[in-house]
């Protein structure tokens, strides 16, 4: 009578579950590449301006007041949490690489250098909890940076010039915002390719 060991080692079958490796490693590979440098680059552009911003002088006869202030340690926080979200999204791809590298050792002629079964699960199981996490990180950079701007339009005085420029929305709080929302991108691709490697090797 066979265990549920054995039969899961008849129904593995190497060639078929090295293809799918392969494909939706690479795949999610360079996606996620792609989606971090351009992420990363739009939170370069914002921290340098921002920057920039703060070394220039404040504009004369108008105070910083509490809900500036509020604004920019807001657009701090965002800029924490977009760049906690690309930390997190290089060990998803570090993660993603070794699903090509499972894909190239299931080839092997030899059998006994080929990965069980359990251990590809497992760095598939783990990829899914890193994709969550990494979208959680940078949802919640999201809303605080939407949070920023929300608060910057509502203080905006309607029909006036504005002397204060934290109180001026400016393509830089954007870039954070979008960086944050490349970052979610990024995550989405990573965690669904886990999840489906998963739930296809699980079967």
């Amino acid at each position: 009578m066979q265990t549920i060991s054995e039969t899961s080692i008849v129904s593995y079958e190497p060639e078929k579950v090295s293809n799918i490796l392969r494909i939706a490693g690479w795949f999610s590979l360079w996606t996620q590449i792609g989606l971090a440098v351009v992420s990363g680059l739009m939170l370069e552009f914002a921290i340098a301006g921002r920057s920039f911003s703060q070394a220039a002088p404040p504009a004369p006869d108008v105070g910083v007041n509490t809900a500036t202030q509020t604004a920019v340690s807001g657009v701090g926080v965002g800029i924490f949490w977009a760049i906690a979200g690309i930390l997190v999204s290089l060990f998803s791809i570090y993660l993603t690489f070794r699903y090509t590298r499972f894909a190239k050792r299931l080839r092997n002629p030899n059998p006994t250098l080929r990965p069980e079964r359990i251990n590809i699960l497992s760095v598939v199981q783990l990829g899914v909890i890193v994709g969550l996490l990494g979208l959680l990180v940078t949802i919640i950079g999201t809303g605080s940076t939407l949070g920023v701007l929300l608060a910057k339009s509502i203080a905006q005085p309607q029909g006036v010039a504005i002397y204060d420029p934290g109180r001026v929305i400016r393509s830089l709080d954007i870039f954070i915002a979008m960086a944050n929302m490349s970052g979610i991108t990024a995550h989405f691709v990573g965690t669904a390719t886990s999840f489906g490697i998963f739930n296809w090797l699980h079967r």
